[in-house]
Formats: structure tokens, sequence, C-alpha cells
């Protein structure tokens, strides 16, 4: 994967357009979060968050929090714990159970060492100085602490890339179009660990690759349109691309009964 551009790094860390657009409610978070219960293996996500916190007593934070995936499952498996969310978006905190704060992750409001375990799950690819947020994650937690994070491979769903791209050629007539926009690019997995490692002397990676298979096209278009908010970054125009992508979708499982996407996506627990 080829490096973002600046104007696209600029448009995947503008607090205005998350805040506003891609995460003023969950609904886009949400059609990127469904189209995993097509995977296989299925990865409990929550559970392996929660499963790597089992020695972590006291306070959790969980910084970029989203819709609560997270927060929802420790509240019902650790009440022992104190949890708090903070999101930049205020409008998507609206549904996760408290308490929670708008915050920005590269001035927590926290006190030095105040928290045993704090989380970046896919999210610091959406902070414009990762170095500082990664920076704010060691000062907050206690030096036996605890952070976990996670991100994408730059060769996570390689296939929707060549879909939009088919697609977006389609609509231009110019055979193949220009590349969607890439939210972990960033961070991605392979260069989280340089990024962490910065703060962590011990960055632990797992991987967890998995193939979605659909045989209907809705979750994979719903997934595509999830990037509405980044509309005006793809040279293209973009709800066109979306139908043409569904067109060549019910082509493509008329034909072979399934549509197949690769995933590769990885949790790294950091400590000192």
């Amino acid at each position: 994967m080829t490096e973002p551009s600046a104007a696209h790094a600029a448009a995947v860390t503008d607090r205005g357009r998350l805040a506003g657009s891609a995460y003023s409610t969950d609904r886009d978070l949400a059609a990127r979060q469904s189209l995993y219960q097509w995977q296989t293996p299925r990865y409990d996500l929550p559970g392996i968050v929660a499963e790597q916190l089992s020695g972590v007593r006291g306070r959790v934070v969980d910084i970029g929090c989203g819709n609560g995936k997270f927060i929802q499952r420790l509240r019902d498996e650790r009440p022992d714990l104190a949890l708090l969310g903070l999101d930049i978006a205020p409008g998507i905190l609206a549904s996760v159970p408290g308490p929670v704060a708008v915050a920005d992750a590269t001035r927590l409001p926290l006190a030095t060492g105040s928290a045993e375990g704090a989380l970046a799950l896919h999210m610091l690819y959406h902070v414009p100085d990762i170095p500082q947020a990664v920076r704010e994650l060691s000062r907050v937690v206690t030096r036996d602490g605890l952070v976990i994070a996670s991100t994408n491979s730059d060769r996570d769903k390689a296939e929707l890339d060549d879909l939009w791209q088919r697609a977006a050629g389609d609509v231009l007539g110019t055979g193949r179009g220009p590349a969607r926009i890439s939210l972990s690019a960033r961070f991605s997995l392979e260069k989280a660990t340089a990024f962490l490692g910065e703060e962590f002397g011990r960055v632990e990676t797992t991987e967890l690759p998995g193939t979605i298979t659909v045989h209907d096209p809705e979750p994979v278009v719903a997934h595509m349109a999830s990037y509405r908010a980044w509309s005006d970054q793809h040279d293209v125009p973009f709800e066109a691309t979306i139908e043409r992508a569904r067109t060549i979708l019910v082509d493509h499982i008329d034909q072979h009964g399934a549509f197949e996407i690769s995933c590769l996506g990885g949790i790294l627990v950091c400590r000192r």
C-alpha cells in the first residue's frame, strides 16, 4: 500500500470531520463492525481484550471508545473495574454506558499514572500526532500498567480496494479508478510496533487473519458506504461508485455463489 497523501492524512485526522460526520452517530462504525459477523474464524475481540485485562485491577480507560462495544463487555464481565470511556465525538458517546467524556488522545484529562490499563482500539490512525498520543498512553498508566492497541494490516480487505477501483474506473470510464481512502494506513499493523515501541519495552502482537464470505452484497455495500464522511477524498462520484460496486457484487455472487474478502487485523499488548 502506498503512503497516504497529505490531503488524505489530513482528512482522516480532521477533528471536525470525525466528530461532526464520521462518528456523529454510530451508523457508519456499526456498518464496518457488522461485516465481521461473516468472518471465519470468528474473533471475539471484546472477549480477547477482557482476557488480556484479567490481571488488571483498578481504573481502565478506553480512549476513542466509539460506540462502547468494548466498554459494555467489560462492564458486564468486570464490574470490579473503574471504567472510563473517552472520545472526541460527543454524538457517538450518547449510548455508551457512563462515565464517559469528550477528550483528545493527545491531551488526556487524566493524572499521570492514574490508570492501570488503557485501550486504544482501532483509533490511533485518526490522531494527527500519533507519537504524542502514545506518550500520553504511557503517561497515564502506572509503571506496571497495560496498554492494548489494535489496528488493521496494510493488506487488510484488499478485495474491497480492488472492487472500489474497478467500480470507480467504470464510473469514470478509465479502466481502473483511483484508490479509496485507507483509514488505518497511518497506523497499520506493519507500523504500529515502531510507534508503540518508542514508549513501551515490550509490544506483543497477535495477528487475527480471517476470510469474510458473503452471499448477499448489502453488508459489503454498507461497509463501503460507511466511508461517506470522506466522500470528497475519492476523486470519483461517491454514490455512483457505490452503486456500480453493488452491481459488480451482484454479478460476482450470481456467478460464484459468494464474495470473499481476506482480512488481517491485530491486537498489540504493550508493557514497559
